[in-house]
């Protein structure tokens, strides 16, 4: 064994022995060559590396190296099923979502297994199984307006934002968007997406971006409309809804038999997999129409490439309907904020997912940003659009006994199966009834039931809520989203510059009147105004009594607030007003000693010591008259 050698204190060029940077393994220096300084060198790096890349790292970076261990054949077991029925969910919805994004409905399909694949060493959540989903295909729509090669594109770069988020740990920036705010938002989105489909429910053409501009296009081609896609569109509806409903039939009550368990798991399957059982009869519906006469009294999808897709570099520039070429500068310019928006939202969605399936245990937001950005940066080599989780499969997937996120790897066998050998079926599936299937699903996105409950705790986060709901549906989604959050973050800033005080006259043990003043929060720059003018209003009433500011809940405070905190202890010294600070923090305490004169600055920390301030201060003894005064 080589023996290792140690830092010697006196060279300034290696760390002192007992400097807890200092390593016992380094590289030598370029005079100690030789292989086995080399050999010495590296396995020193290998030291460094393996006590930073410690077990516990390991287990929350990659967490399949945590629950692989204990798999068990029970729980692979509850990943078959559950995996098998996602994909049953997945592809008609995969083939829906495409449509909302304005896209060839292979694309769903590509980014609907190798997501899944990478979420299984990179994810936390169990039920998580990464895709398209319904908001990030409309904004995916909204942003790169039906062009591949920029949908791809934005694949990309927002997985490089959630990735670069995640490596920064600014998770905390989902925590701007408040719960009045997501519900407006979803609210918004899934009348946009239900509108979305209405084209293709009743097969006409409709214009424009905004909830409005659609449905004046809507009424205005409405004449046009077909007979039979409304028909087989509301049809499919009706069913779909029906058959929701069968899948929670629950017989026998809480103790059910054998007979009324088997028929309880039927309905729940029935359930379940309503959407791949109402494209599939529609789907030979439209296959017996096209065999027995040629063709379909319904728009059909149409042909669909076969075959996975070879994975390539996106796209970095494509040609513009004026046969302009748009470079990558160019690209970008175009997709604007939507690079930033859409991973938010994503994260956003994933994020209250993994929550409400978490099974009470603590989320990392970070290592969400990185398994999500990790799968969308996977996805755009293989030509899909920007994903992430997704509510209604999460719903599928827990109700199907998932137990590990493994369950994404025989999702996503399903979708490479359906890409290789049935998209030459795909083509003869009806429009009206992905239509359909994508209503009779986002009905249930529209969150009315959240607005009794605000108006009964807090009215005033009605405001950002509706406000969100109303800006939505008028402007692009990306902008009503960001002035939702201005505007909660308006409403956050005024509640932290007008903090709340508490006003007390109390006595001392001696008798001496003073009055408490408790605020009850931080002072910071927005408040510090506010807070000065109301302990100099709250103190000039009547005769002037010794003021106590308690300080108890003002955990921090700035160079602004000292400074008003300095100003305001010299106004009380110069009329003569004693003023001391009570229970001050240590750290708030040295701010405040750093700009205010220390005999101006009167802290104490204990009751007894009041009375002591109180009898030492010279302001409050009766001033003796002049020498020479009758």
């Amino acid at each position: 064994m080589i023996p290792r050698r140690k830092h010697n204190a006196s060279s300034g060029s290696l760390p002192a022995p007992d400097d807890k940077t200092a390593s016992n393994d380094y590289i030598l220096s370029g005079s100690e060559s030789g292989s086995g300084a080399g050999w010495r060198g590296w396995r020193g790096w290998g030291g460094a590396l393996r006590r930073r890349l410690n077990r516990k790292t390991l287990h929350k970076r990659v967490p399949l190296t945590a629950w692989l261990p204990q798999y068990t054949g029970e729980r692979a077991l509850g990943d078959l099923i559950a995996g098998v029925t996602v994909g049953l969910t997945v592809i008609p919805q995969s083939l829906a979502y495409s449509n909302i994004a304005g896209l060839p409905p292979q694309h769903g399909l590509y980014g609907s297994f190798l997501g899944c694949f990478v979420y299984i060493v990179l994810g936390g959540c169990r039920a998580v199984p990464a895709g398209p989903t319904a908001i990030a295909s409309l904004l995916t729509w909204q942003v790169a307006g039906g062009v591949v090669e920029k949908a791809v594109l934005l694949n990309l770069l927002a997985g490089l934002v959630e990735l670069l988020m995640g490596a920064l740990g600014l998770g905390f920036l989902i925590d701007f968007v408040s719960g009045p705010v997501s519900s407006g938002f979803t609210s918004a989105v899934a009348l946009m997406i239900a509108t979305s489909q209405v084209k293709d429910l009743f097969a006409i053409t409709v214009t424009g971006q905004t909830f409005l501009q659609q449905w004046i296009s809507v009424f205005g081609n409405l004449h046009a409309a077909a007979l039979w896609d409304p028909v087989l569109g509301f049809g499919c509806i009706a069913l779909l809804l029906s058959m929701r409903r069968i899948g929670m039939v629950q017989l026998g009550g809480a103790t059910p038999s054998t007979r009324q368990r088997a028929l309880n798991r039927c309905c729940w399957l029935l359930g379940t997999c309503r959407n791949a059982v109402v494209v599939v009869a529609s789907g030979v519906l439209g296959y017996w129409f096209v065999a027995r006469h040629g063709a379909s009294p319904v728009r059909l999808m149409g042909a669909i490439p076969s075959g996975v897709p070879r994975p390539s570099l996106p796209p970095f520039s494509y040609v513009r309907a004026d046969n302009s070429t748009a470079g990558f500068v160019d690209m970008v310019a175009e997709l604007g904020s939507g690079i930033v928006v859409i991973p938010l939202i994503v994260l956003l969605e994933d994020i209250a997912i993994c929550k409400a399936f978490s099974d009470g245990k603590t989320i990392d937001a970070t290592q969400e940003m990185i398994a999500i950005g990790t799968a969308n940066i996977a996805n755009s080599f293989v030509q899909a659009y920007p994903g992430g989780g997704s509510l209604a499969r999460s719903v599928v997937s827990n109700g199907s006994g998932v137990r590990t996120p493994f369950n994404g790897l025989y999702t996503g066998i399903m979708v490479i199966l359906a890409l290789q050998f049935f998209t030459q079926y795909f083509e003869f599936i009806p429009k009206a009834a992905l239509a359909a299937v994508i209503i009779s699903a986002i009905l249930f996105m529209v969150e009315y039931h959240v607005i009794k409950p605000m108006w009964r705790a807090k009215k005033l986060d009605l405001i950002p809520g509706i406000g969100t709901f109303v800006l939505c549906l008028t402007l692009p989604l990306e902008m009503g989203i960001l002035t939702g959050v201005v505007v909660n973050i308006i409403f956050i800033l005024y509640h932290a510059a007008r903090p709340k005080f508490f006003v007390e006259m109390l006595k001392t043990e001696r008798g001496v009147e003073y009055l408490i003043i408790t605020p009850d929060r931080c002072l910071m720059f927005p408040s510090v105004d506010y807070v000065k003018k109301l302990v100099t209003k709250s103190a000039g009433g009547g005769a002037p009594l010794p003021v106590v500011l308690e300080c108890t809940h003002i955990y921090s405070a700035d160079y602004t607030a000292a400074q008003s905190i300095s100003q305001l202890t010299a106004d009380f010294h110069a009329r003569r007003q004693p003023l001391y600070f009570y229970n001050v923090k240590p750290s708030v305490c040295s701010i405040f000693e750093a700009v205010a004169k220390p005999e101006h600055f009167v802290v104490f920390y204990e009751d007894a010591e009041l009375d002591r301030l109180l009898a030492a201060d010279e302001r409050l003894q009766p001033r003796k008259p002049p020498v020479g005064h009758a």
